[in-house]
């Protein structure tokens, strides 16, 4: 069975740097494994991601001289899918209702910690774990709800360790795939479907990744901390796991990751200014070296 690697972005902004080594590196990597390459657009943002900018996003990636396998994946297009194996989990047991706001969570936190005098405990990204037992009235109530992944059930509802095969700098042994041990309850209670939503980007990633029969999930670092709740909900939903590989961020000048959120430098304003592909591949520090973690598989 050859390779088969993705690149997934959210139209919900321009494409900058960081995204043209993330695309190059899996559709390289597609290549020299013989392998093959898709194309996925994760618009479940219904409102901040739009045609026009799906259509640049598309544009862009042409111009970078990647070729992807149609048809492309756009998740607006699976919200009955993911409810569907949302159901699944509510029958097990597993999900639970909250209506509260950030407001709520942040004044309960704020009134915990003040009492206790020490801090609430917090996920990877720093945004403090949903605190069920001081708001469980509130998810009693009626209304539209968010879903929540309780913890502590989806823990207990499996019986073996759970791991994922890392290759890459994060990985001791690189090259060589490496088993890494994970650590989901460092996420909490985590939303699997917003109030306006069905499905959310942990679920939703999951699902599709699987759906695609993606062999490797090639992404940033940012993204390492999540792979022991991806591989939990894999374990839950009975999919397939995928080799990761968790590649090098690009900074700017302030040490700060490249981001749409913060209007980093975009492909399409580069390419305004005269920027050439080959121009694009020195500026993100492309290397031959970017591609020894899959010279074994």
């Amino acid at each position: 069975m050859p390779a088969l690697f993705r690149f997934a972005p959210s139209p919900n902004g321009a494409l900058h740097l960081g995204h043209a080594l993330s695309a190059l590196l899996n559709f390289e990597a597609a290549k020299q494994t013989d392998g093959r390459f898709r194309l996925r657009i994760e618009d479940i943002d219904t409102v901040r991601c739009t045609e026009d900018k799906i259509t640049q996003m598309l544009d862009d990636l042409d111009w970078l001289g990647i070729r992807w396998e149609e048809p492309v994946m756009r998740q607006s297009e699976r919200f009955a899918f993911y409810e569907d194996h949302l159901q699944d989990l509510k029958a097990k047991g597993l999900l639970y209702p909250s209506q509260a706001s950030r407001k709520d969570i942040q004044r309960a936190v704020k009134e915990w910690e003040t009492t206790a005098k020490s801090p609430w405990p917090r996920d990877p990204d720093g945004a403090v774990h949903y605190p069920r037992a001081l708001l469980f009235e509130k998810e009693k109530d009626g209304g539209n709800a968010a879903w929540r992944l309780n913890m502590e059930k989806a823990q207990a509802a499996y019986s073996h360790p759970l791991f994922w095969q890392e290759t890459g700098p994060l990985a001791p042994t690189y090259p060589q795939a490496t088993q890494i041990a994970a650590s989901p309850q460092e996420w909490g209670d985590v939303i699997l479907a917003r109030k306006d939503c069905p499905t959310s980007y942990h679920l939703s990633v999951v699902l599709d990744d699987a759906a695609q029969g993606i062999t490797h999930v090639v992404r940033g670092q940012d993204l390492y901390a999540a792979t022991s709740l991806h591989r939990l909900l894999q374990s839950l939903l009975d999919l397939p796991a995928p080799l990761y590989h968790h590649h090098r961020l690009l900074t700017d000048i302030g040490g700060q990751k490249l981001s749409k959120s913060r209007q980093s430098l975009s492909l399409r304003a580069l390419r305004k200014d005269g920027v050439t592909p080959s121009q694009i591949k020195k500026l993100i520090r492309w290397s031959d070296a970017d591609l020894e973690a899959f010279t074994a598989v």
